[in-house]
Parts: C-alpha cells; sequence; structure tokens
C-alpha cells in the first residue's frame, strides 16, 4: 500500500528569514493526521536566507539529520563542535540528555536549502553526540547511499542512529530504475527532494511523499526531463 504525501498538502511557512513546509506536524503547524511515520517524526523542507538561522536552542533525546542539497550550513553546538557542510555531507546529532546549538546560512549572497529530519530513538538518556561524514557524490547516483543506521558496519560510513531505521539517499536519471527489498514488517517512507520519481506506477514531484506498508520489493524510476533526487527511509 502506497499513501502519497502531496507537497502542496504540507503545512507552510515563510518567515521571511526562513521558508518552510513540513511534511508532519511542527511548531505552529498542527495536523492530528500527520504527526509523524513510525519514528519518522520531522521530516521539514527548509529555505534559509543569506546570513540568517537558528540561534541557539536546545534538544533532547532526537536523532536529527539535515541533509543539505544546495548552498551551505554552519553549526557550532554545546559538545565543542563548530563545522559548516554543505551537499552530499552526512550530518547527524543525538541529542540524548540534552544538547544546545546553532544553525546559520554563513554565506551574504546565497540562500541554502536542506530537508530537516528527527527521528525518535529507541531509548532516551544516551550521550550526547555529532557526527559529519562527507562522500563522493557518485556514491548516490543510481545506488543506495545509506546516510543512516543503528548499525552501518561492512566498512559503510554513515551516521550511527540510536534507532531501528535505516535512511538511505539516491540520484536516478530519468528511465534509470533502482530496486529495494522491503522486509516483512517494514515500512518505508519515500521523499523527493528535486524532479520527479515513478514509485509503483505512482507518480512523486518535487516535495511529495509516500507512506509505503506492506509491500515486498520496491521499484523506483527516475521520471521527467532530469534527475529525481530522493530519500528512503526503512522503518520497523
Amino acid at each position: 500500500m502506497i499513501t502519497i504525501r502531496k507537497s502542496e498538502e504540507r503545512g507552510h511557512a515563510d518567515r521571511g528569514w526562513i521558508n518552510s513546509y513540513f511534511t508532519f506536524t511542527f511548531g505552529g503547524y498542527r495536523d492530528t493526521e500527520h504527526m509523524g511515520f513510525r519514528a519518522l517524526r520531522v521530516l521539514n523542507d527548509d529555505r534559509i536566507a543569506p546570513g540568517m538561522g537558528f540561534g541557539a536552542h536546545a534538544h533532547r533525546d532526537m536523532e536529527i539529520i539535515t541533509y543539505v542539497l544546495e548552498g551551505q550550513l554552519q553549526h557550532k553546538d554545546s559538545m565543542g563542535e563548530h563545522h559548516t557542510f554543505g551537499a552530499n555531507t552526512i550530518q547527524a546529532m543525538s541529542a540524548g540528555t540534552g544538547v544546545v546549538h546553532s544553525e546559520f546560512n554563513p554565506s551574504d549572497s546565497e540562500p541554502v536549502h536542506l530537508i530537516q529530519i528527527w527521528i525518535d530513538p529507541a531509548e532516551e538518556d544516551v550521550e550526547p553526540s555529532y557526527q559529519q561524514i562527507p562522500f563522493d557524490p557518485a556514491e548516490k547516483r543510481g545506488r543506495w547511499r545509506l546516510i543512516a543506521s543503528p548499525q552501518p558496519g561492512n566498512g559503510v560510513s554513515a551516521a550511527t542512529i540510536h534507532q531501528d531505521a535505516q535512511v538511505y539517499a539516491a540520484v536516478l536519471a530519468p528511465g534509470e530504475i533502482l530496486k529495494y527489498q522491503l522486509a516483512p514488517q517494514r515500512h518505508a517512507w519515500v521523499q523527493v527532494a528535486s524532479g520527479t520519481l515513478n514509485v509503483g506506477n505512482r507518480i512523486l514531484a518535487t516535495g511529495d511523499g509516500a507512506a509505503i506498508s506492506a509491500e515486498s520489493e520496491l521499484v523506483f524510476t527516475g521520471a521527467g526531463a532530469a534527475d529525481s533526487e530522493f530519500l528512503l527511509f526503512d522503518l520497523a
């Protein structure tokens, strides 16, 4: 079963310095029918204006992954981490017992476009941690690039998170096909970052998402005239 969440159905807030679309309930956007999907709690599509960002604020007991699509983001936190990163970089933070951080667009001319992901942890009060892993963009072209997992292993460089969830990124050229085997009793969420994607003969456009349950083999095909980039969440 594939249930599509269209881009235009998402919550939206444009505060000038940030333009956000919310797949699930977040902040001032409340939607009791879209409170999250399995352990996936937040999926925000944000565009932050040059020189702007989130000042110091606290989190706890949440796995937070930031996936930059365009531009640069500067991260500072109470663990002493201070980094600037862009696309093709895995950035994850386990808030655990508590962490304070800020996120800013350091550019004075270019916006930053990112997808902010929150995943509920399987255990609370873990020690806070920060992970940042760059990768070659070729690693996600026509194949699955693991972004985060509870146990990456097998020599795969990915963020370790405290939840039974795997997060993948992929880019498909028009007509290119990629398959994924979803184990019994597992569920998936697909989020299209850019382009057009065919999922089980259902067309998803930029910003669209889909909840998938009771399926085994998932078939993804690049559609439209340009590449499609998307994220896949394999969830318990």
